[in-house]
């Protein structure tokens, strides 16, 4: 697709080096654990790298992936020092990254394809959700948008009062209903006013439950149907948030929403708090759907777009610090 190509500034990097500080002191606490002492690697150390991984949340399968590679390299050179692991190790967190499904980067300040351009936001409950909407609603603002929030979680009146405060902090409209309202009759009414307001960008909150997936669906499927009406090409983005401190559970609640819905981009939420970060990698590698967004913090300008390089350097940048 090609559009919103972004540079990766100054702050941005500086933001997520923050927050990400956990995850690499956790991360590479484990494996430097595991290599200090050691000259060559050798299949003890391998053995031991794989539970440092597992134990950063970069879970089995992937683990296993990384694992085998490295068996591999090692078993075609031989003789392999700790500093030509490390090496090794980044190149293949790289690699899972590059192939993820990662088509284009969102740059807030590009034009979008079409307008209204209408993103669903799914997740559930206590993910960030609505914190990610709100932030996404600043900083498309900030680059001169237009934006129009939906609030069509009503299953909750907390979702339908944390979403309009936001909205006022942030100053873009929302269009909301009463509690108990049908969450598709919210979705229509947002859509029609976003293309009366001449509106760029429609953020749409969507119910945050997952106990049963035909209901999800069959939701889902009623907004979509009906959000067609106004604009017939819509939703372009169906966004699904996840709390990245939940390790795991986060990789097994993007598998039961892409297995609900087609999920077309993900957000990885409270990186900044956890040392579980490596959960980002499982789900790269294990979803065929990009990650866009992460979140390192609780500022509004927090919540960054995903540059898979960017994230890897962080990842390793004590290389290179004094300590």
């Amino acid at each position: 697709m090609g559009f919103f190509d972004k540079l990766f500034g100054k702050k941005e990097k500086e933001s997520l080096d923050q927050g990400l500080q956990k995850t690499r002191e956790g991360f590479f606490a484990r494996i430097n654990r595991v290599i200090t002492g050691k000259s060559t690697v050798d299949a003890d150390l391998l053995a031991e790298l794989e539970e440092a991984l597992i134990g950063a949340d970069v879970g089995v399968q992937t683990t296993s992936k990384i694992i085998d590679r490295i068996e591999k390299r090692v078993a075609q050179q031989k003789y392999m020092d700790v500093q030509e692991l490390h090496s090794i190790l980044k190149n293949e967190i790289e690699e899972i990254l590059v192939n993820n499904r990662q088509s284009s980067l969102y740059d807030f300040k590009s034009p979008l394809p079409s307008t209204p351009y209408v993103v669903l936001i799914v997740g559930v409950n206590g993910v960030g959700k609505t914190t990610t909407i709100g932030k996404l609603a600043h900083q498309f603002k900030q680059a001169g948008k237009q934006v129009l929030l939906g609030a069509a979680d009503t299953f909750r009146a907390a979702a339908v009062d944390q979403l309009t405060i936001w909205s006022e902090r942030v100053g873009v409209p929302i269009v909301k209903q009463t509690m108990g309202s049908d969450p598709a009759a919210v979705a229509f009414d947002t859509v029609q006013s976003a293309v009366a307001r001449g509106a760029d960008l429609v953020l749409i909150d969507t119910a945050g439950r997952l106990h049963n997936k035909a209901h999800l669906m069959e939701e889902l499927s009623k907004i979509k149907r009906v959000i067609q009406k106004t604009v017939p090409d819509a939703p372009h983005e169906v966004l699904l948030v996840l709390d990245g401190s939940t390790g795991q559970n986060a990789l097994e609640q993007a598998r039961q929403f892409t297995a609900a819905t087609d999920v077309t981009a993900l957000a990885i939420t409270k990186l900044d708090g956890t040392a579980k970060g490596g959960v980002v990698l499982a789900i790269a590698d294990q979803f065929n759907i990009p990650v866009k967004f992460i979140g390192v913090g609780e500022q509004m300008d927090d919540l960054l777009v995903f540059d898979r390089k960017a994230f890897v350097d962080s990842l390793f940048s004590w290389q290179t610090d004094p300590s």
